[in-house]
């Protein structure tokens, strides 16, 4: 029940062999003839869009885009508001510490 399903292989042909040069001539070996001209047939099922899927596809999309900016703008944000309260609290610091010295 847990044990993943994969799709079956598709029927490629292999890859070709290339043979590099050496310095002494090789024997001539003569290529092999293919045996078919046809492209192999693919098992997988072809996924056809209807334009009220493809709208809902770029709905979706750019509802995420969306989503996804809001999240980065908010971080940035965040990031800002930290930096801001971080340098108002050394300016106080040093105030304070200033103000310490000076009453002495």
């Amino acid at each position: 029940m847990f044990t993943p399903k994969y799709p079956p292989q598709d029927t490629a042909p292999p890859p070709p062999v290339i043979q590099s040069q050496t310095t002494a001539p090789a024997p001539a070996v003569q290529a092999p003839t293919p045996v078919a001209a046809t492209a192999p047939v693919s098992n997988r099922p072809t996924i056809q869009l209807t334009p009220g899927s493809a709208l809902a596809l770029a709905a979706g999309g750019g509802a995420v885009v969306l989503v996804v900016g809001a999240v980065l703008v908010s971080l940035l944000l965040a990031v800002a508001i930290t930096g801001v309260s971080v340098a108002v609290v050394a300016v106080v610091l040093r105030l304070l510490i200033k103000d310490m010295h000076n009453h002495r």
